[in-house]
């Protein structure tokens, strides 16, 4: 009988444009639930891109599409980034990110590029440090989505400002590095980074290790 570890590598371990996120994100969250039902989770996904869907119009472009999906999400299903509560493993566990409507930057992105991605909208990842982001897919695209606050469009420079505000200190220019898009694999790692971070500050050293333990499973040279 295969465990979520099992599953995990196996989804992982396709190309990385095939890997479902959502689903390889529902098998880390069995970790703490191991009877969790992940087609459950996947459906409710699916009809939220389904919903958003219908509200737009057959040839939308691509910011009244971020537009859309964010007054959905954020308006109409109250999704929010979890600001008293940062530190909370629940928060990287998609289950719970989906039942209450809150969570981490890196997981409110992965339900916003699952309904992206059941619509046929290109986004990627953008690991900048310190805060995950998301942006449209295609050439040149100049906008960045800020999924931890209530899906704000944002420039260049304000990405800029974000990170000096997260860092208190003056960041004269922004590298290209920061700013580039991060795999299927990048984006469960850090999931899984959070966790191992979150169990360790706790402490929990068990479950630190149970989440180490994943982290080695993937490898740094996929």
């Amino acid at each position: 009988m295969s465990t979520p570890l099992d599953r995990f590598l196996a989804e992982i371990n396709k190309l990385d444009r095939e890997i479902d996120l959502s689903r390889a994100a529902l098998y880390i969250a069995q970790i703490e639930y191991p009877n969790l039902d992940i087609e459950s989770y996947l459906d409710t996904l699916e009809l939220m891109g389904s919903e958003v869907g219908q509200r737009l119009s057959e040839t939308p472009y691509p910011l009244k599409v971020i537009q859309t999906i964010g007054k959905y999400l954020y308006e109409e299903l109250n999704f929010h980034g979890n600001e008293r509560d940062y530190y909370n493993p629940r928060n990287s566990f998609l289950n719970d990110v989906i039942d209450r409507r809150t969570g981490i930057p890196i997981t409110l992105a992965v339900v916003y590029l699952h309904i992206a991605k059941a619509i046929d909208f290109p986004m990627v990842g953008i690991g900048m440090p310190g805060h995950f982001l998301i942006r449209p897919n295609f050439e040149n695209a100049g906008i960045f989505v800020d999924v931890f606050d209530r899906g704000e469009i944002l420039f260049v420079e304000d990405c800029r400002q974000k990170l000096m505000h997260i860092y208190q200190q003056d960041i004269p220019f922004l590298p290209p590095e920061i700013l580039q898009p991060v795999s299927n694999r990048q984006i469960l790692l850090r999931i899984l980074n959070n966790l191992q971070a979150n169990y360790l500050n706790q402490p929990d050293f068990e479950r630190a290790l149970v989440i180490k333990q994943w982290i080695d499973s993937i490898g740094f040279d996929r």
